[in-house]
């Protein structure tokens, strides 16, 4: 039975725009999530998975990488987490007819949404060259079909290997040895299209491209900076330590270009004052900053802490700490002197009373914190904007001592751990040394394929197999037709996924789809019942073990799909082995012991109850591994994002019932959009400036010099209260209009939060959901 069937789905109602929420989570959220779940799973199924999830010996969620407290609770998860949990977990599976009903086109015409609620894959797929369908196959043939197509290529660089974030550690490793086996660095991955700006800067300036604090920190902080980012959708949890902080006698500040109900109110669904009271008040001042004025903001508050410092010598900067740690201070304070506040204030969109104030408490404040997600790093300067936030924190020895820090928020559960675990395409020699040494082969040095060089590669030919573990690659890479235009001139694809989405339609020559078994399923291999580890975005790495058995029969885990394809294609090549690896986890793990820095004792210590917390310099000793050994302070050009008359900046973001590409439902309940997404979010006056109405349909189109426009039809426009000059459209339709060579400046993460637009009044007809 299908979702079809049980009436989950069917004909859109209307669009409905209702009023947008100033608080939330409370008891809205507990029904929002539990009643899909029981209707779903059931009763017990549900119960059993609810109360496994994020415990200590259950199963890590798969929603995100918030942390995990110390003391947890009986419900240690958010509304998001129970849906995604759901949608895994669901004993809907995808009947074998759905393939030999509908053809590749006819996927294509079923929505992004639909996709999914057609339930989980259980057989492997094969569709041959000339084939307008998926047809079954066995294992054995789907391996030996993907090994004589990667060894007929005159070079391992013509095939590229993807990764999803929410990979474990211990598959990260086992597919990455894979693909070095086989001779290639093209691993790209989705942190190429999130964090990347926050990797390269942070590991420039401190040493470590992760975050420098712990869970506990949050409670320890005099004052929160949380900048673009939207903790009450990408990651609830969060709610309950800004809380917590909160009523420590934190301050907290949002700044973001559209107001945020997390961030305005929280309603704690697990105390009382979340039930029958107003919840607690969280941003004492929430700053609506123009699209893409961050690193004005940022340099404005450094001058200004400088300019204290000088009114009052030696009382407003850490200067032992920057005497001891730090180098490069002369240099930046004398650029940012002359810093053009008339420029910031036409970058940010803010008042000098705004940023007066904002500086006023970052300098009252002794411990602070600065959180960020992909408002920030994804910005044609994003990786200077870093730089300049990690300047801000060291100007007063933020960074190193409890309850301050830098912390970015990432987004796929374990994209942090895999790239601890060699998921990159550019590791550092000290990794490919340890490799060759524990595997003995010289693994290839050349640095391979990210996710933008890899569409390129599909579109001139010199990349002919796609090979992605997990993900949905067309649907979350920048400029929609262009990557699906290069996809489909791939020679083979294939995709390792537990249900249905747009990038199994949009294929190669030839295609593959592999079902794996989910997070929250038991896996049973030769040596028992196996578990397997991610890493948070703190550095805390723990065990997540499956609860319920395999949706169908004959299930394969990502660890024995890798092992079983390098068993077909690589043979006996480097002696390595891969059946031992499908059998028995813990021989990975010995093996990642003595590879990766960090996981010495990874048997043993990740079997202790809350896991381990990995070596951090800047955070466990001020210790900054850089080119000087040193944290870096550095001189950053602030380069205004002009917006011409008529046009507008849009950024691409999430609505609420949704996990990146993962649509749960048409609804958006804090923005108030219901049955519907295609809508665009427009500040009152703007809409009147250019001549629209509230509620008018529009085509969007960006603009990019010397190449062709890209449009958004049939668009909807919605008047919100954003920044003015900025909008908003709804992630992945919206990346159609972001360009691929509109990329982050050295990290070449795409910039969909910097689109410059113009609203067209649209023809009539409306656009179909994705």
């Amino acid at each position: 039975m299908t979702l079809r069937e049980t009436g989950e789905t069917g004909a859109y109602p209307e669009l409905e725009i209702e009023h947008r929420e100033t608080w939330a989570v409370g008891i809205p959220a507990i029904l929002k999530s539990m009643g899909p779940a029981i209707r779903q799973m059931g009763p017990l199924r549900t119960a059993q998975l609810m109360t496994a999830m994020n415990q200590k010996g259950g199963f890590d969620c798969m929603s995100c990488a918030w942390p995990d407290p110390s003391h947890r609770s009986p419900a240690e998860f958010c509304e998001n987490g129970a849906k995604a949990v759901t949608w895994e977990a669901t004993p809907v599976t995808v009947p074998a007819s759905f393939f030999a009903e509908n053809s590749i086109d006819d996927m294509l015409g079923i929505s992004e949404y639909e996709l999914g609620l057609l339930g989980r894959l259980t057989e492997p797929l094969h569709r041959a060259k000339g084939s307008d369908h998926y047809v079954p196959v066995s294992w054995n043939t789907a391996f030996s079909i993907i090994a004589d197509k990667l060894t007929s290529l005159s070079s391992p660089n013509e095939a590229t290997f993807y990764t999803s974030g929410r990979t474990a550690n211990e598959t990260a490793f086992v597919y990455q040895l894979f693909v070095r086996a086989f001779g290639t660095n093209n691993l790209p991955d989705c942190s190429n299209m999130c964090h990347e700006s926050t990797s390269l800067a942070l590991n420039e300036v401190i040493g470590v491209g992760k975050s420098t604090i712990a869970y506990e920190d949050f409670g320890k902080s005099d004052l929160i900076i949380v900048m673009g980012q939207n903790p009450g959708t990408n990651h609830p949890r969060m709610l309950t330590a800004l809380e917590e902080a909160k009523r420590n006698g934190a301050t907290i500040i949002g700044v973001n270009p559209l107001p945020e109900a997390g961030l305005i109110r929280y309603k704690n669904p697990q105390k009382v004052r979340g039930i029958i009271g107003r919840g607690t008040a969280l941003a004492d001042q929430y700053l609506q900053i123009r699209s893409g004025g961050d690193m004005a903001l940022l340099q404005a508050t450094s001058r200004r802490v400088l300019d204290a410092e000088a009114a009052a010598p030696g009382t407003v900067l850490d200067h032992d700490f920057i005497a001891t740690h730090c180098e490069g201070l002369p240099a930046f304070a004398s650029h940012i002197a002359s810093l053009d506040e008339d420029a910031v204030a036409e970058a940010t969109g803010l008042t000098s009373a705004e940023l007066d104030e904002f500086a006023a408490r970052y300098l009252a404040a002794d411990r602070v914190i600065i959180t960020w997600a992909m408002g920030l790093t994804q910005q044609k300067k994003s990786v200077d904007t870093l730089k300049e936030l990690i300047n801000l924190l060291l100007l007063r020895g933020n960074i190193g001592k409890p309850g301050a820090g830098a912390s970015p928020i990432r987004g796929h559960s374990n994209v942090q751990g895999d790239r601890t675990m060699g998921i990159w395409e550019q590791m550092s020699d000290e990794f490919m040394d340890a490799l060759a040494a524990e595997f003995a082969f010289e693994p290839p040095r050349e640095h391979g394929a990210d996710s933008v060089a890899t569409v390129e590669g599909l579109q001139d030919g010199r990349i002919k197999v796609f090979f992605a573990l997990g993900g949905n690659f067309v649907s979350a890479i920048s400029d929609t037709a262009v990557a699906e235009a290069a996809m489909r001139g791939a020679e083979m694809t294939v995709q390792v996924s537990t249900k249905l989405n747009r990038s199994h339609a949009v294929i190669g020559d030839e295609a593959l789809i592999l079902p794996t078994l989910g997070r929250t399923e038991i896996d049973l291999q030769a040596a028992g019942p196996q578990f397997l580890s991610v890493e948070d975005s703190v550095c805390a790495v723990h065990a997540t073990h499956g609860r319920v058995s395999p949706v169908a029969p004959g299930m394969l885990s990502e660890v024995a799909i890798i092992s079983r394809l390098a068993r077909a294609a690589l043979g006996e090549r480097h002696g390595i082995d891969w059946a031992g690896f499908e059998a028995d986890y813990d021989l990975i793990r010995d093996h990642i012991s003595r590879v990766v820095p960090g996981f010495e004792s990874f048997n043993a210590d990740v079997r202790r109850k809350g896991g381990f917390i990995l070596p951090n310099g800047p955070r466990d000793d001020r210790r900054f591994d850089t080119a000087t050994g040193k944290a870096m302070i550095t001189v950053n050009t602030l380069e205004h994002l002009d917006r011409p008359a008529g046009r507008l900046i849009l950024q691409s973001m999430r609505s609420h019932d949704q996990f990146n590409t993962t649509i749960y439902s048409l609804n958006d309940r804090y923005r108030g959009i219901k049955n519907g997404r295609d809508v665009i979010f427009v500040n009152p006056d703007d809409i009147a400036e250019l001549g629209l109405a509230d509620g008018q349909r529009v085509t969007i189109v960006s603009e990019w010099a010397g190449e062709p426009d890209r449009e958004l039809r049939n668009y909807r426009v919605v008047s919100y209260p954003t920044a003015r000059g900025c909008a908003a459209a709804y992630y992945p339709e919206a990346n159609v209009l972001v360009s691929l060579a509109s990329a982050a400046i050295g990290s070449k993460t795409p910039v969909s939060k910097a689109i410059i637009i113009r609203l067209e009044p649209a023809s009539s007809g409306r656009t179909p959901h994705r």
